[in-house]
């Protein structure tokens, strides 16, 4: 599974640097405080009720135990904990109760986070896709980063680095799109663009980079695709790395459509994605957590079954996790999982 060096270079000489922002790799419509008020002040129900899914405890014997295949488990929204040939490894680590900057105000998580900082096994490195709330949680970082210390590496976004020194953390990798990380022995970081935007504030728009991961170990190949509207980009990121082993797609906060295209895919645009990158498993995220948007919480995995059945695709290709939920998936040169 060799990688195209020279196209990846290459590409990695496109500025995506413009006038002191960072911006999509294709244009995309912006959409400013008008726009927000306009959806809010729209016809219809804004932001629909949210309710707790079943969840269960992760086992802790199976998570500390080294898995004889990958293994995934959903902590809810974009947070997995990935553990395979010896690595632990976390995507966009949001734990607390709130996805806001305030304790008291702000998107709530409606489903308890099913472990705790202190109940994870051993962490060794955490991949951030931008600097939303909902992606990157001071608290959880913090939690982290006073657990592990200097032993868990953090995988960012251009820019992103020194909101990270501010906060005592110096084990940072930082990529800009296109470019790569090699870690000690079969072990490489990729961070590849992704149809979003990037912001904490006001003030700071586009300031930082945004993008997907993907992973390369022993063999294996995982895809983190972060948070993302549609876009070509995927055909690309498919050219060059397919076939992707399993890939983590956001399928949820797509409505209204008008407004959230550009930056959010729904569960169809996932599965265009899933195709594009040329997924063999993929998993859903970004979803059934947190009440972000129009979409009822338990509509993302009904149209994602939907689309897979017209699409006459193996519903098992693309699936979706319970809250804590633990599952093995196949690795390169080994029997299927026993999940």
């Amino acid at each position: 599974m060799t990688v195209n060096r020279e196209r990846l270079a290459q590409l990695a000489t496109e500025n995506a640097w413009y006038k002191g922002r960072y911006r999509n790799p294709e244009r995309t419509p912006k959409h400013g405080l008008a726009d927000f008020v306009r959806w809010q002040l729209s016809p219809g129900e804004r932001l629909p009720p949210g309710h707790e899914f079943p969840w269960h405890k992760p086992d802790a014997g199976l998570l500390n135990r080294p898995p004889a295949h990958p293994q995934l488990t959903w902590l809810g929204h974009s947070t997995f904990l990935f553990q395979w040939d010896g690595l632990n490894l976390l995507t966009d680590p949001v734990l607390s109760e709130r996805a806001s900057p305030f304790s008291f105000a702000g998107p709530r998580r409606f489903t308890p986070a099913p472990l705790t900082v202190e109940e994870l096994p051993r962490i060794d490195r955490v991949l951030i896709s931008h600097n939303h709330y909902d992606h990157l949680d001071d608290s959880t970082v913090k939690a982290l980063h006073q657990r592990f210390g200097d032993s868990v590496c953090f995988c960012v976004p251009k820019g992103l680095k020194d909101w990270f020194a501010k906060r005592g953390i110096s084990n940072v990798v930082e990529l800009g799109w296109w470019q790569s990380h090699s870690f000690a022995g079969d072990d490489e970081v990729f961070f590849v663009p992704a149809q979003h935007f990037s912001g904490r504030g006001p003030r700071d728009t586009n300031k930082t980079l945004w993008g997907a991961w993907l992973l390369e170990r022993s063999g294996h190949r995982l895809f983190f695709g972060g948070d993302t509207g549609y876009g070509s980009v995927f055909k690309t990121i498919g050219e060059l790395f397919a076939p992707v082993d399993l890939a983590l797609l956001p399928i949820g906060a797509y409505e209204p459509r008008w407004f959230m295209a550009p930056v959010h895919v729904g569960p169809e645009e996932a599965v265009r994605i899933h195709l594009d990158i040329g997924a063999l498993q993929s998993v859903g995220m970004h979803w059934g957590t947190f009440v972000l948007t129009d979409e009822p919480m338990d509509e993302p995995p009904r149209l994602l079954a939907a689309e897979l059945a017209r699409r006459s695709l193996n519903p098992e290709a693309f699936l979706t996790l319970g809250h804590g939920e633990t599952r093995l998936f196949n690795a390169p040169d080994q029997p299927p999982a026993d999940s």
